[in-house]
């Protein structure tokens, strides 16, 4: 079967930015640009914790639905290592390597698996909540927390929200890869920003990696469709004896080495940052 042509531009700009090594650029095509008039009305003003009464309801009826998708997508999903997360009491920030517009479905899969279904938000850039259709629409009401660079929004918005969800004992999901690279295998260094707030508000990382493993079914774009399994380590606590730069800094490597490790661990390879179509990227035959 013939793959589809954007998604040999995407991995062609996965190759270029590898090579480049710019390991938390975009890559994806076609995606919003958001206007400054856009951020003003939207975001802004954005209803992060759900106060409004409408937007209770559509998120009532945004969890149901991808409750039930989740399940579906994921009824192969494996997980390996639950017995590491159970006996947190806190808040915590979760971290995951960002291959798919529905791989927060199989964080949200474990997020059933210990009873976190109501007690669990997504930290998404501020363009996927202009994302059109039905998956834009669940994603906009599903408990999503966009973040900027905006000094007024994280200082009056952001960081409030965070901080109550946080004393609420929810589970928060951020990709530090920040964009998200098409069926990439490889895990790649984190921003900053989950470390910060790891450390700010005094919760543990825990640190996820999603293996990738070929069916033997072949999807509408010409790349296998995947099975993945899901590996959960054991949560990281911030170093207090450091400074705060310090700590955040210990608290992003550490989790990147578990990754690196683990990649190494279940693809049997040697962990570089070379590009190689065919090792890199999952599905590719």
């Amino acid at each position: 079967m013939e793959k589809n042509k954007e998604r040999l531009q995407v991995i062609e700009n996965i190759r270029k930015a590898v090579e480049n090594k710019e390991f938390n650029s975009k890559v994806e095509l076609h995606d919003h640009v958001v206007t400054n008039e856009e951020r003003e009305k939207v975001i802004l003003k954005y209803d992060s914790r759900k106060k409004k009464l409408r937007n209770k309801a559509k998120t009532m009826v945004a969890r149901s639905i991808t409750d039930s998708i989740t399940e579906y997508i994921n009824f192969k999903t494996e997980i390996k290592g639950l017995e590491n997360i159970k006996g947190i009491k806190t808040g915590a920030i979760i971290t995951s390597n960002h291959f798919s517009k529905i791989d927060n479905t199989i964080i949200r899969y474990l997020m059933h698996k210990i009873g976190k279904k109501r007690k669990f938000d997504i930290i998404v850039q501020e363009t996927n909540i202009f994302m059109p259709g039905c998956l834009g629409w669940l994603l906009k009401n599903n408990r999503t927390i966009p973040i900027n660079k905006s000094h007024q929004y994280i200082s009056t918005n952001f960081e409030p929200t965070l901080e109550k969800l946080f004393k609420q004992k929810h589970f928060v999901l951020i990709y530090p890869e920040e964009e998200m690279w098409f069926n990439y295998k490889k895990p790649r260094p984190g921003k900053i920003g989950a470390y910060h707030y790891a450390c700010k508000y005094n919760v543990p990382i825990i640190p996820c990696f999603v293996e990738m493993q070929n069916t033997d079914k072949i999807g509408d774009d010409g790349f296998y469709v995947q099975r993945y399994v899901l590996h959960v380590m054991k949560p990281l606590y911030s170093d207090t004896s450091l400074d705060f730069k310090a700590q955040k800094e210990d608290l992003r490597k550490r989790d990147y080495d578990l990754k690196v490790a683990k990649y190494e661990e279940v693809y049997k390879e040697k962990f570089d940052d070379k590009f190689e179509i065919t090792e890199d990227i999952a599905g590719w035959n």
